[in-house]
């Protein structure tokens, strides 16, 4: 569907913040060439249903490089998989709807294909509490979404449960998905995401990390809950 009426109500400034957030997942080695894709909530239509309203987004191209984009190109997806813009959405989009339609706290999603977080997906591992930021993600681990076709409901099924009270997720055989409150933040977590399993493979070569415990998780998450915010 190309519905140019429809796709220039989008405010040319979150394009272009879109764009650059994808650009800047190259930059920081998240993605190479057409790997990865971006996404972020948008305003319900007015005439969209309750199921609609929840999950409308703008989300990056499928199949072209993030240096050849122009912010034109972002495309407006529907729930229903229907679209407005020049170029048809990521084939993942089903991936970025379920997620806003699961958590009302994302803004933005982003999914990519990182060196470090992928070599641990193709592993099929839980990293666990090797590290207390592994607490910033919302718990005490970081789960392995299973294995599921690209572009596909049942890896979308498959990440929304990897995802349940957390922000960031391995997806088997595949990358890492994480999402935040908007752009900004949902690219600072996947970078620190990624450091994280830059950190975890470093740790493996030279043995079984010493863990963390319950205890001591629950004490960092709990800290997590006012992190970075005014105390009264």
């Amino acid at each position: 569907m190309n519905a140019s009426n429809v796709s220039d109500q989008v405010d040319p400034g979150l394009r272009s913040a879109l764009l650059d957030t994808m650009r800047a997942m190259g930059d920081a080695r998240l993605n190479v060439g057409t790997a990865g894709n971006a996404s972020v909530r948008l305003p319900a239509d007015a005439d969209a249903d309750a199921a609609h309203a929840t999950a409308r987004m703008l989300i990056t191209p499928s199949g072209v490089p993030a240096e050849r984009c122009r912010p034109e190109d972002m495309a407006v997806a529907e729930a229903d998989g229907s679209y407005h813009g020049p170029l048809a959405p990521s084939s993942e989009w089903q991936l970025h709807r379920d997620i806003y339609a699961a958590f009302p706290a994302a803004g933005a999603v982003l999914h990519a294909h990182s060196p470090f977080a992928t070599a641990l997906a193709c592993q099929r591992v839980e990293i666990p509490p090797f590290h207390y930021m592994i607490a910033r993600f919302g718990g005490s681990t970081i789960r392995c979404a299973a294995y599921a076709t690209f572009g596909t409901q049942a890896l979308s099924d498959a990440t929304v449960a990897a995802l349940q009270d957390r922000s960031a997720c391995l997806l088997a055989n595949h990358g890492m998905v994480v999402y935040g409150r908007d752009l900004a933040h949902a690219l600072a977590l996947a970078i620190e995401f990624e450091t994280l399993c830059e950190q975890y493979w470093r740790t493996l070569q030279l043995g079984v990390p010493v863990l963390l415990t319950e205890a001591e998780m629950a004490e960092v998450i709990e800290r997590f809950r006012w992190y970075g915010r005014a105390r009264s």
